[in-house]
This record gives C-alpha cells, structure tokens and sequence, in this order.
C-alpha cells in the first residue's frame, strides 16, 4: 500500500526506548529474528530505519538479502503496548552519521523502561548490548502497520495515517 504512513505519536513511540524484535525469512520461509537496538523514521514517514549488531543478526542480515522482507516488532515493557510494521523491499543500508548515538540513547531509554519494573541498571542495559562497530542499518518502506497489544485489538491492521 503506496500510502501507508506512521503518525507523529507512532513515530514517537517505536523510536523511544521500546524493545524492539526484527524478523525476516529465507527462501524456505524458515524465520529469522534478532533483538533491534534503535530505530529513526524519515520525514515522510514511510522510510524506517532499524539498527542491528552483525554479531547477533547474521542470518537475518543474509535473509534481507535474500528476500527484502521484514517485520519489526516494537513493545514497551512497562505497558506491554505493541505495534508492528513490515516492509517488502528492505535492505541493508550504510551506517547514517548519529546513528551510533541513537543506539546507545535507545539502549539507556529501554533500561530506564525496566527500572520501576524491578530490574538492575546494568541487566537491564546488557539487554540492549551492542557494539558500535558491527552497527548495521536496515532501511524499508513501510508497507503494513499492526497493532499487537494484547487485548481484544491484537492483530489488527492499522490504516494509513494523514
């Protein structure tokens, strides 16, 4: 759908520090998943950008290749609030200037998600661990917008936005 885009409250939502799964497939429809560890949203709104570390996302970086699909799932632990977009056309794109920083932002947002739920300072940003230099960039267009909170509203498709 040409016309799919993501409002303001969306954008602010899945690059805040949400936890973020990113999933693809190979030619067999075997899945693929790794943990996301930032995310920005191109002024049109359509244009998203997932940050992966190689060393924990290599199948799912040569499944991209392979397939240029993707879905990311983005979901707030304190809330459980959940959306997912997909693309079809994603790829592995270079490292833009700053991203490095939205990493480590997304990671220290997350941790501070984690910390009235009970969780350690340092737990809860190991669980966002990356390495800066094997930082990778997806880049897709938006193509599906899902709500996947739990409740009577779980899977269902968003419409597109203004």
């Amino acid at each position: 759908m040409s016309g799919m885009t993501l409002s303001d409250e969306q954008i602010q939502f899945i690059e805040s520090g949400v936890s973020i799964s990113v999933a693809s497939r190979d030619v067999r429809r075997v899945p693929s998943v790794s943990k996301g560890v930032g995310c920005t949203v191109a002024g049109d709104r359509r244009q998203v950008r997932v940050l992966v570390d190689a060393a924990q996302a290599g199948q799912l970086l040569q499944d991209v290749a392979a397939s240029g699909a993707l879905a990311v799932v983005f979901c707030l632990p304190s809330s459980h609030r959940t959306l997912q977009l997909k693309g079809r056309d994603a790829r592995e794109v270079a490292l833009a200037p700053g991203e490095g920083e939205v990493a480590e932002r997304h990671r220290q947002a997350f941790a501070e998600d984690l910390l009235p739920l009970g969780y350690a300072l340092p737990f809860a940003r190991a669980t966002h661990g990356f390495q800066a230099e094997r930082l990778r960039a997806l880049s897709f267009t938006l193509s599906d917008l899902y709500e996947q909170t739990p409740g009577p509203n779980a899977g269902v498709r968003l419409e597109p936005g203004p």
